[in-house]
């Protein structure tokens, strides 16, 4: 008989022996490719010359460039360090309060997880099992806007209070030219989902695709990337790639235990035993996953709490689709607080600020984040409407 540290070993072994994890490594270079290849800068320009011109208008560039980056990029920190590095020290020259620029960078570059691609997605579909990734991806959309759109909101007010002023209109001959300058970087997107929903590749396929992609761009188009800059990016993704291929073994080493342990089945059952009524299920899940969020890194609490949270949910009618990205929705809020927020760590060090000084200007924005996880929450057809007009999920969800 095997022992159990055989065992355990085994699965962390099988934990990362899945084809779709291939995807992580590649994304990772992709994203690296593009933070050192000058497509932050071209996509601060163009988000600039959309909505600079509004009352505070460097929170909204902020915001919207942290959108865009990070949905090409699939990295929140990355989104923090190569869109803060330019736009807190530009807003702290223009007079913004300089907690309040690491705030609205910090919760930002967040929003890049739901939209896609996002490597968060991709172990979730592996850990659920059911879900097909090219969904999940267009599953993220229009919630990550959404979630932009709400902590815009909260810069809108903070801009008018303290009486933030907007740059000049650009002209439309300043916003085609920006768009000109940024279309190759945002080209991106469209060659990752469009081609997965096409057919013509796998969702691995485009994270390969994708590193061509961002290749050239760096090497070639923008040439701001050096043939003797790779072995160091090729390393730096090796780390990456490591760390988390990693927690995914012990998450999924853990999770088997749990299983064994009927600890899944037990939580369920104590979930439904406090209530049936689906609104405060899903309010008491909520909470629980914000409450990890905070001190747990993203990867292994997707895989240890989808196999405790699914069949509750799944009861309640709701999508597994939906949940994902309910499930990212909390944990992206997480990254964002401390003792384990990446992102705020590394916001603060960015923009030189001190963790007790931000608090009060993120918790605002904290609220505008759990206002649309909320919504998520409840209104099943801002997570299933994409996939479902593109054929990939029969219904927009459930109804009360």
């Amino acid at each position: 008989m095997a022992s159990s540290e055989m065992i355990v070993a085994d699965r962390m072994v099988n934990g990362v022996s899945s084809f779709s994890l291939l995807a992580i490594p590649f994304f990772v270079l992709s994203g690296i490719l593009m933070g050192r290849g000058g497509m932050a800068r071209r996509l601060i320009d163009f988000a600039g010359a959309l909505v600079g011109r509004f009352p505070g208008g460097l929170a909204y560039v902020n915001t919207l460039t942290c959108m865009l980056f990070g949905s090409i990029s699939g990295s929140a920190t990355a989104a923090v360090s190569s869109v803060g590095g330019f736009m807190i020290p530009e807003m702290n020259r223009k007079g913004y309060n300089r907690e309040f620029n690491v705030a609205v960078t910090t919760t930002a570059a967040t929003t890049g997880l739901i939209i896609p691609p996002s490597n968060i997605m991709i172990v979730y579909a592996v850990a659920c099992g059911t879900v097909s990734i090219a969904a999940i991806f267009i599953a993220g959309v229009i919630p990550g806007i959404l979630m932009g759109l709400c902590i815009m909101a909260v810069c809108v007010v903070y801009a008018l209070r303290h009486g933030y002023r907007g740059g000049d209109k650009a002209p439309f001959a300043m916003i085609w030219l920006t768009f000109r300058r940024a279309f190759l970087s945002l080209f991106l997107m469209v060659v990752i989902i469009g081609g997965i929903l096409g057919g013509i590749f796998t969702a691995t396929e485009a994270a390969a695709v994708a590193v061509a992609y961002s290749l050239v761009l760096a090497l070639f188009v923008y040439r701001e990337v050096k043939f003797r800059d790779l072995p160091e990016i090729l390393r730096q993704t090796g780390v990456t790639t490591a760390v988390v291929m990693f927690l995914i073994a012990v998450s999924s080493a853990m999770s088997w235990i749990m299983t064994i342990s009927n600890i899944p089945q037990t939580i369920s059952s104590g979930l439904v035993a406090i209530t049936e009524n689906r609104i405060v299920l899903l309010l008491i899940i909520n909470l629980l996953l914000l409450f990890v969020g905070t001190f747990m890194d993203m990867t292994p609490a997707v895989l240890i709490f989808t196999p405790i949270f699914l069949p509750v949910v799944r009861n309640l009618g709701m999508s597994d689709i939906q949940f994902g990205i309910m499930m990212i929705a909390n944990l992206c809020i997480g990254l964002c607080t401390p003792p384990v927020g990446s992102c705020l760590f590394v916001g603060c060090g960015v923009g030189k600020v001190k963790i007790e000084g931000v608090t009060k200007y993120i918790v605002p924005l904290f609220a505008a984040m759990v206002v649309a996880l909320f919504l998520v929450t409840f209104i099943p057809a801002i997570s299933l409407c994409v996939p479902y007009l593109c054929g990939l999920v029969p219904s927009l969800g459930w109804t009360f």
